[in-house]
Parts: structure tokens; sequence; C-alpha cells
């Protein structure tokens, strides 16, 4: 199909807008002079009326009628961009969010006339091992089949999730890491980063019809490189303590044999999995023929920097605002 007309500010369907990178996506739609709408989850609490300048409706993006309800409203929308996510990455809460709500969305987008959808997808579908990545990949095949304007945007690791051991360095503890620290790597990048390039899916046609991994500025960074930085900026001696990979390994194990007989303990083997996954594969480019993580073909943006971060969080000046899957 044609490329839409994508020079006049567009009527956008947010999801996933009370999230940290969905909240800096809100913000740089409107900055970006789009007339946005964030369709959200309600939790018990009474929901603003904006977001940061956008619209609020509230519904349940697992019901299909409540999304063409509460959601488009039967109203005109250019696009829909989400970063909506499974909170857990639990095989149950993954298949319901990361597949089938937004299988629910996309649909209704279709009937609505919306011609381009935009989604925040993750980096790790590259080597799917987890119940989310599968569900994650499931839903990108459905889109790419779907004629509307595409983009799927495959962060790298989020500035959050690399910060569970600030604190930790701060109170002279040692820096954890797993084997030697060097077993993985990534190209961290902040909320404002990533949802600038996510809003800039919508003009630029260059990133129409793409999967696009994306990092931050710099160059890729081990663990034991980000537990440098805290160093540096503490003023602490370096100090790191390795976990033995085998040491997950055991622990998913176990979950795992438990959770055959009692089923609360199979998710918990999930996350464990899901932990492990972080420990040991780069979130980087991977390289299929080579067999190998790329972080020269793993494209980079923005200026903000994860050692900026790690001063701010240092100085008091932003919050930790990690989510379920920090390894620590």
């Amino acid at each position: 199909m044609p490329f839409p007309d994508r020079t006049a500010p567009q009527r956008i369907l947010l999801l996933g807008a009370t999230g940290t990178i969905g909240g800096a996506t809100a913000r740089a739609l409107v900055h970006s002079g789009h007339d946005v709408v964030c369709f959200v989850r309600p939790r018990g609490a009474e929901r603003p009326a904006t977001l940061f300048g956008a619209e609020v409706r509230t519904g349940d993006v697992t019901d299909p009628a409540s999304i063409a309800r509460d959601g488009f409203r039967g109203e005109r929308f250019d696009a829909v961009v989400s970063c909506m996510a499974s909170r857990t990455g639990a095989p149950r809460d993954a298949w319901a969010i990361d597949h089938q709500a937004h299988v629910h969305v996309l649909n209704a987008a279709k009937s609505a006339g919306v011609t381009q959808f935009v989604l925040l997808s993750a980096i790790c579908v590259q080597k799917p091992l987890l119940a989310f990545q599968h569900a994650k990949l499931a839903f990108e095949r459905e889109l790419m089949s779907s004629g509307l304007t595409w983009s799927i945007v495959r962060p790298t690791a989020f500035f959050k999730s690399l910060s569970g051991q600030v604190q930790r360095v701060k109170n002279g503890k040692p820096f954890l890491v797993f084997g030697n620290g060097s077993l993985t790597a990534c190209k961290p990048i902040s909320d404002d980063d990533l949802a600038r390039f996510i809003a800039s899916c919508l003009s630029d046609r260059d990133k129409h019809h793409r999967i696009l991994p994306i990092g931050g500025p710099g160059e890729a960074l081990t663990p034991h490189e980000q537990g440098a930085l805290l160093f540096e900026l503490t003023g602490r001696p370096a100090r790191y303590k390795r976990v033995p990979v085998a040491l997950l390994d055991t622990i998913v194990a176990v979950l795992g044999a438990a959770g055959r007989v009692v089923p609360a303990l199979a998710a918990k083997a999930e996350l464990a999995r899901i932990g492990r996954y972080y420990a040991t594969e780069s979130m980087l480019v991977w390289d299929a023929s080579g067999k190998r993580y790329d972080a020269s073909a793993t494209p980079s943006t923005g200026t903000d920097t994860l050692r900026d971060y790690y001063a701010q969080l240092l100085a008091g000046n932003t919050v930790d605002a990690r989510g379920e899957h920090a390894v620590f």
C-alpha cells in the first residue's frame, strides 16, 4: 500500500502510557504536535484527564469490545503506537498482553481505518527461549502481514533495568556480576531517547516496514564496566562479587521441578529463566551467521548516557523505576 501523508500532525492512540517508556513517548508525541489519546488499564485509582498533554481513556485491552467502545469510540485515528507489555513475562500474562491484547487492538485499528502501527518490542526476541519472547514474535508476524504501515522497534537495555545496584555500591557493598562480569554487553538507552526514536517512526519513511534494533549513544558496556562507572561516581574502591551462572541453573531446575507439582511455582520458574537469560545473553544485534552478538551492528541514537543517569540517581535527582525483569 502507498505510504500515507505524514506532513501534518496526526491523531495517535497510544498504549502503555502509564509505564516510564510509554509516558516518555506520550511526551515526545505531544511535543511533536500530535493529538494523542492514551488508552490505559484502570487500576482502581482515579485517572487524570490528561497525561503530559495527552487525553487519557481507560478500558480493558484484553476485551475487544472495550477497545472499540472505550478506546477508539468510533473516532478517526491515523496511527496506533504501542509501548504496552506484560508486567511479569510469565506465560499466561505474556500471551494475554504481548500477543492477544495486541491482536485485539490491531483488529480494532483496522476496523477504525488506522493506516500505521508502531510497536515497541524487545531486542531479546532475536534468540527466543522464553514465553514472552515467543508471544512478542507472534504478534510481530501478525503486524507485518496486516497491510498497515508498520515499524517494530527493538531496543537494547533500558537505564532503569541497570540501576538495581546503585544504592548497593553507594552503601559500600560490592558490585555483583555473573561469571567474570563480561559475559554480556548492551548499549543502554534512556526512556526519552527511545521515546523520540519511537515518535520519529511515524514520519520517517526509512523506518517504515522495518524491524529497528536501537541502542543509546557510545560503546557497548559489560556489567563489569557498568560497575566501574558506579565506583568512579561514588569514589568507592572497585569491589566485585562473582555469582556463578550455575547458581541460576540450580534455581531454575528446582523451581521448574516444583512447578510441575505446585502451579504457583511454575510462574516463579519462568521468572528465574528470565533472570538467567538477561544474565547470560547480550542485548545487542545477533549475528546469526557468525553466532555472536555484534555491538558494531547495533545502531545508536540520542545523547543520554548511563553514566549521567547513574550520577542523577546518586544525587537524588531521579528515581529508580525498575520493573519485574530487573536481575538485581
